[in-house]
């Protein structure tokens, strides 16, 4: 294998200090004893932080973007389980048309598809809810557990299912004893990365929530006021932190499905 050439480096090296440099100030002012986003520091603090533990909102808007997202994991992840069976198992009419159709929300703009659901659900008579904000993150969620574990349904050895039924054991029963038991580490990574996405989703939740906003909206919300805004670093901070921890853990789980179900040793990873 060769190795990369010196200009692929600087290029690799100057990308992710653009990607990662926001993101490592948000530690820096969230620690910062001033109110004024600005350097030079005055100080180290963690009155932020006890700021954002007696803040009733931020707890309500916790609650609600917790709720929502566990709802939508469980939700996409099931939808993923039949449409990524299907899609790896079978064959049948329009097969590509359909996967891709289910796929298109992957390259649509968010704020199209917000808007969309908006127009939608206004027409039917709902009302904005929490539960309009997980109608429109399953829908973006879904494919990226449908890309998840079709990967596992994929790999799966079909010689432990066909051993299973020629044992006598049925087509249910085999899906609830040999399939998803070898799925389920990729299961668990589709439900953490549904999760994921749906905790800091924001445009969606932005069109569609009603009086109960969730913590992205409610951050959005606080921006207006800037002496707040170090609180707002403490939290996104958090944030940061809660999110990379879950998408390394979903990795992990995603990568373990792939070696339960055979995938070769070369896989490169979801991210």
């Amino acid at each position: 294998m060769k190795s990369a050439s010196p200009s692929l480096l600087t290029y690799a090296v100057i990308y992710l200090i653009f990607l990662y440099a926001p993101i490592l100030l948000l530690p820096i002012f969230a620690f910062n004893d001033s109110a004024i986003i600005a350097l030079p520091l005055s100080g180290f603090t963690f009155d932020w932080f006890y700021l954002l533990w007696e803040t009733e909102a931020l707890h309500q808007a916790l609650y609600n973007s917790l709720t929502i997202a566990i709802i939508t994991a469980v939700i996409s992840t099931i939808l993923g389980i039949f449409a990524a069976r299907a899609s790896a198992r079978y064959d049948f009419p329009a097969k590509r048309g359909i996967v891709g159709f289910i796929m298109v929300p992957l390259v649509l703009p968010e704020i199209i598809v917000g808007v969309a659901l908006l127009v939608v659900l206004v027409q039917l008579g709902l009302a904005l809810s929490s539960w309009t904000v997980i109608i429109g993150h399953v829908l973006i969620c879904t494919p990226f557990s449908i890309a998840i574990l079709a990967s596992a349904f994929r790999n799966l050895d079909i010689s432990l299912e066909e051993a299973s039924l020629d044992l006598g054991e049925s087509q249910v029963g085999t899906f609830f004893r040999v399939i998803l038991p070898l799925v389920t580490p990729g299961i668990i990574s589709s439900l953490l990365i549904a999760f994921t996405i749906s905790l800091d989703e924001f445009i969606i939740a932005f069109f569609l929530t009603g009086t109960d906003v969730t913590l992205p909206v409610y951050i959005w919300g606080q921006l207006r006021f800037p002496a707040r805004l170090p609180s707002v670093m403490a939290l996104g901070f958090l944030m940061v932190i809660l999110s990379l921890m879950l998408l390394l853990t979903a990795e992990y789980f995603r990568r373990r499905a792939n070696r339960l179900s055979g995938a070769a040793d070369t896989d490169k990873g979801l991210f």
